[in-house]
């Protein structure tokens, strides 16, 4: 072979051999490979939250670039507020750890709470799969309560296990809003126990049960016509229940749907997912696109269902961080009437 034609095809495999590894070369997939990424959840083992947390953790790996896997460690306590200030204040920044935490959690700051000391505006939202609509329901055979004037015209009893529990604090909301005559019964361990106090006809309700819960926990009620739903409320109407009136409806006044729209902040972001502040953009950015792409994903969908779990509604974290940042602008006569509401 002649010496200038080998030195041609030479060269040629040689711009072809650079060209492909500039092509191949990722810096966020050379970072991921080989290390573990830490999933951090603000529940406990075997809750809801867990087990969508673990069911993501096991089909994102495919998603992002290096494929490490996600380990998923427990950090409950106060609501997803101990582990918000750690994701905020203590976890490394280099895009080994996200986490998961409760709803309320980004907008605690917000509504005053004084141990939520962390800016959520600067912590990096990933995404949600679903977004939460909150309802109230009674036992179908209850006379009180037919349709949801009757909440107007009837004092409802609505159990709670605290007074500042987000089952009270959505109780007090309605009241100021809607005009509705809910007293709050506080002391109930958790939603099981004020679920048997229902059925036995101590409680009319609860102060407020996530549609997404109401379908995993207690779908044999919905299927067998057992409860009536007579308000529902957040950021999107469930085609499931729309005979029930969506409370934001129903509020007339400019302020008080302001009011409205930050108390119902939480169920906007569904179950959210985070990275501490300061993270590489590119690593957030692939971070973004793998959760997406996992909510996406036909296999991790399957897998809900059959979980029971809701993510039939995901969102960007783009969408997350923006809502947020406005949540943040609400006019601050309109935070100080949330914040009485919420520290009666």
């Amino acid at each position: 072979m002649p010496v200038r034609y080998m030195t041609a095809v030479g060269a040629i495999f040689g711009a072809v051999a650079v060209t492909a590894s500039a092509v191949s070369a990722d810096p966020v997939a050379d970072f991921y490979r080989g290390k573990t990424v830490s999933m951090i959840v603000s529940s406990s083992a075997g809750g809801g939250y867990d087990v969508l947390s673990r069911a993501i953790a096991r089909h994102m790996t495919k998603h992002l670039p290096g494929n490490p896997p996600i380990v998923v460690r427990q950090m409950p306590g106060a609501g997803g507020i101990v582990a918000t200030k750690y994701l905020y204040s203590s976890a490394p920044r280099d895009g080994t750890v996200i986490g998961g935490v409760q709803n309320n959690a980004p907008l605690e700051p917000l509504f005053g709470t004084k141990e939520a000391d962390y800016d959520a505006t600067r912590l990096n939202w990933l995404g949600t799969p679903s977004l939460e609509t909150g309802t109230i329901f009674v036992w179908a055979d209850n006379p009180k309560f037919k349709t949801f004037e009757d909440m107007r015209r009837n004092e409802m009893s609505a159990g709670a296990s605290g007074v500042n529990s987000a089952p009270a604090f959505y109780s007090r909301l309605l009241n100021e809003l809607l005009g509705t005559k809910i007293k709050v019964i506080a002391g109930y361990p958790g939603q099981n126990e004020a679920y048997l106090a229902i059925e036995r006809g101590e409680l009319d309700a609860y102060g407020v049960t996530f549609w997404s819960s109401l379908t995993s926990t207690k779908s044999q009620w919905i299927r067998d016509k057992k409860i009536r739903v007579l308000i529902q409320f957040g950021p999107v109407k469930e085609d499931a229940i729309k005979d029930a009136p969506f409370g934001p409806d129903l509020v007339k006044n400019k302020e008080d749907k302001l009011l409205f729209e930050a108390a119902y902040g939480p169920l906007s972001l569904g179950r959210p997912f985070l990275m501490p502040p300061d993270i590489p953009p590119d690593r957030l950015k692939a971070m973004r696109d793998a959760m997406f792409a996992t909510f996406k994903d036909p296999e991790f969908i399957e897998e809900a269902n059959k979980l029971k779990l809701q993510v039939d509604r995901p969102r960007r974290g783009e969408q997350l961080q923006a809502d947020i940042e406005r949540l943040y602008r609400t006019p601050p006569r309109v935070v100080e009437r949330l914040r009485k509401i919420a520290n009666p």
